[in-house]
């Protein structure tokens, strides 16, 4: 009888159709929450959440957070935005939006709801840094009018939102700044990188490498980087972050793409094209934070979490050529 005022957390995740965004959904269900997914789907994807849509705790709201959201909820995960420059390129002025709009409606949401609500932000904005690798303190080296800055700037100015809410209006607010992640439900068509070279080794094609291929990138394992998110929502008031959350092991691009080859046994020639505009030369997390307020660090090695990532695209390709000889 003790446990009947017990009323189960409701928790609201932006963005909750997207690759890291379904994947937090299955954690917080797995752990006893209700939830309530919104997303636009503008590069969501409903079927990361076919296996959801009976859940008795899962719900689903088609939305654009650029609008306000009347929702009842006690906890808020705001991952809303195209997150691949491909995506957040092709109409940058709603990326732009999704950013600096979508965190003013979560931010007067949550205080309106008095919840503690977190802003998945990002390494981008740190830019292409000039010291390495990157701490919090860092304020950063980005372009303000360049092809990427409608993400690197968007997310920037979201932290300063979040940042302004705590010390105006004394709102609980967590800031957690992705590096690259990978990992089952990525986007095949998303244009990062550890996507682009699976999709192009399982189809035989040249793996594209920008540049001479010697850029470092440093690759979370999606299960590692959604433990941090819940990690850093279960710290009290006074930590508000923004705290890194990513691999601290660096690769270089070729690196990759040579295990990529290895791993599935493609015959894929390497081809190196330009580099494209602003992009960071080395890209790695300082985690000290994270390992002295979260005691997190990343488990899964790149090896073995390339080889799940395959095991998905593998399946989907297999899926594809099923529906393309049907049709």
């Amino acid at each position: 009888m003790g446990n009947n005022h017990y009323r189960r957390r409701r928790i609201l995740v932006t963005g909750g159709a997207g690759f890291l965004g379904s994947h937090l959904i299955d954690r917080l269900l797995d752990r006893g929450d209700e939830v309530l997914c919104v997303d636009n789907l503008f590069t969501g994807d409903k079927s990361n959440l076919d296996h959801l849509y009976t859940h008795p705790r899962f719900e689903f709201l088609r939305h654009d957070i650029c609008f306000p959201l009347y929702v009842e909820v006690d906890e808020i995960y705001n991952l809303a935005c195209p997150a691949s420059p491909i995506h957040y390129q092709h109409d940058p002025v709603q990326t732009t939006k999704t950013s600096v709009i979508g965190a003013i409606n979560v931010l007067g949401l949550a205080k309106r709801l008095k919840a503690r609500v977190f802003q998945a932000s990002t390494s981008e904005v740190y830019g292409d840094p000039s010291i390495h690798p990157q701490v919090e303190g860092y304020w950063g080296n980005v372009n303000p009018i360049g092809l990427r800055s409608c993400y690197d700037e968007g997310k920037r100015c979201a932290e300063t939102l979040f940042m302004d809410y705590h010390r105006q209006h004394g709102l609980d607010i967590k800031i957690a700044r992705i590096f690259n992640t990978y990992g089952p439900r990525m986007h095949p068509n998303d244009g990062r990188v550890v996507s682009n070279f699976v999709v192009q080794a399982l189809e035989g094609r040249p793996i594209t490498i920008y540049g001479d291929g010697s850029q470092t990138r440093s690759f979370c394992y999606y299960e590692d980087l959604v433990d941090g998110f819940l990690r850093l929502m279960d710290t009290g008031r006074d930590f508000t972050g923004p705290v890194n959350l990513g691999n601290p092991i660096e690769f270089t691009i070729r690196e990759l793409a040579e295990a990529v080859v290895e791993l599935t046994g493609s015959g894929s020639e390497l081809v190196y094209l330009p580099l494209p505009s602003d992009d960071p030369t080395q890209r790695r997390p300082d985690i000290s934070v994270a390992e002295a307020k979260l005691n997190w660090r990343p488990k899964v090695q790149l090896r073995e979490g390339l080889i799940k990532t395959i095991e998905y695209f593998q399946k989907l390709h297999v899926e594809t050529e099923i529906r393309n000889e049907a049709a």
